[in-house]
């Protein structure tokens, strides 16, 4: 009997013994960590005068790395660095580009050429630089809190940016991404910047997610609500004039005969800019929120509609917009598309960056029968914007810049590559 209860005692502490185990086993055993790596933008301080007292260094040519906007200026290419500065690439032949040197340009996100002289932004400030000669490159005007800023301490000058950060962690749950993964695509324009001549200037061609543009004398900036007017009519000396207020989520500009068309996530806006020191709004053609280029011609507006991260609705379409009566803009038909980005036309040929769906072609002399008519996917091609330039077709996407032959619309021939050295997603 008494060893019976003691067999009976110790299995009963045995089992509680156990019990206890299991139940503490998840608590105490060694937990299997997952490293995440990602691209994110991180808030710095900064203070004006450490960087306008630095000086701006022109550096040799270098690999891209994460580029942003691209601009054509007579055999040259620009490639925009976002935050860092500019490549100026020698595009004499576009089968062999050659990468020259690299402007070091802080905090900037787009630029524009007037007759041999750049323009980029610098955090706040608006910098003007001489590249009649690419060698030889100077600096020859800056002008001064012409952008927005959030000054965290007006007296001192200190302000806040985010810079791009790549970021590891073991942590269970991603973190927050912040602001985005650190492209600036959305940031980013077929002929944004149309190459052109007015009152003996010349001017360059941006993309259609460029955020600058030129125009009978005058420069024309957008940030996400206003619409920033500066005078060049003298290039060296660029005059800021003004800001008009557009509302919320602008992101693009293009210019077009005596018109603007500025493209926002709710809608295009266009502007009456036959007095180019002071547009005046036209209309608004709404839509969906959701991210939008814009390029046109005389009757149509060709907008983009994409859905993704900073886009909200799951949209995906190519708007053609009637323009005919610019006060009263009207849709004619949308498209569906597979995530739409930039976009460009040349003539009766609409060519448009698909991101990591590639890059499609249409030709849209009947606008009510695009899809019918679409030419070509390249589908290995990744997108984002596009440049139909006077050599070559010039694509830009997260892998690097890429130009093609299309003196026969509807085969594209690649010509070359400029490869990026790690390329972030997309």
């Amino acid at each position: 009997m008494g060893r019976s209860l003691y067999l009976r005692h110790n299995w009963s502490l045995n089992f509680l013994l156990s019990l206890f185990m299991v139940l503490l086993l998840p608590a105490c055993q060694d937990e299997v960590e997952t490293t995440y790596t990602y691209h994110t933008q991180v808030p710095v301080f900064l203070q004006i005068n450490t960087f306008r007292e630095a000086e701006i260094i022109i550096e040799p040519g270098k690999q891209l790395e994460n580029p942003g906007k691209i601009y054509i200026y007579g055999d040259y290419l620009f490639v925009n660095e976002p935050k860092k500065g500019i490549h100026i690439i020698n595009n004499q032949n576009p089968s062999n580009p050659v990468n020259i040197n690299f402007i070091n340009v802080p905090g900037t996100v787009d630029m524009a050429i007037n007759s041999n002289i750049l323009y980029a932004d610098s955090y706040v400030d608006l910098v003007a630089f001489d590249i009649s000669n690419p060698q030889d490159i100077k600096v020859v005007k800056r002008v001064e809190d012409v952008f927005p800023n959030i000054y965290t301490h007006q007296e001192t000058g200190t302000f806040v940016t985010y810079k791009d950060t790549v970021i590891t962690t073991t942590n269970r749950m991603m973190p927050n991404r912040g602001w985005g993964n650190g492209l600036f695509f959305s940031d980013a324009a077929g002929f944004s910047s149309q190459r052109s001549e007015s009152g003996g200037q010349s001017y360059g061609q941006g993309g259609s997610m460029a955020r600058f543009t030129l125009m009978s004398g005058h420069l024309y900036a957008v940030n996400d609500y206003e619409l920033r007017v500066f005078d060049v009519q003298s290039p060296t000396e660029p005059a800021y004039l003004d800001k008009i207020n557009l509302g919320w989520g602008i992101e693009t500009i293009f210019p077009f005969q005596d018109k603007l068309f500025i493209g926002s996530m709710t809608g295009m806006h266009i502007y009456d800019a036959s007095q180019p020191s002071s547009p005046k709004k036209m209309a608004v053609y709404e839509h969906v929120t959701a991210c939008d280029p814009v390029v046109v011609n005389e009757n149509y507006a060709f907008v983009t509609l994409r859905s993704g991260m900073m886009c909200r609705m799951d949209v995906d379409q190519l708007q053609v917009i009637d323009i005919k009566n610019p006060y009263q803009p009207k849709l004619l038909k949308a498209y569906p598309m597979d995530n739409p980005h930039g976009l460009g036309l040349a003539g009766d040929y609409l060519y448009l960056a698909e991101g990591l769906h590639g890059l499609k072609s249409f030709n849209v002399s009947d606008v009510l029968r695009v899809s019918e008519n679409q030419l070509e996917h390249l589908k290995e091609m990744k997108s984002v914007d596009i440049i139909p330039g006077p050599k070559a077709l010039i694509v830009i996407g997260p892998d690097g810049v890429c130009q093609f032959d299309y003196s026969n619309p509807e085969k594209l021939r690649k010509l070359s590559c400029i490869d990026v050295r790690n390329p972030m997603p997309l």
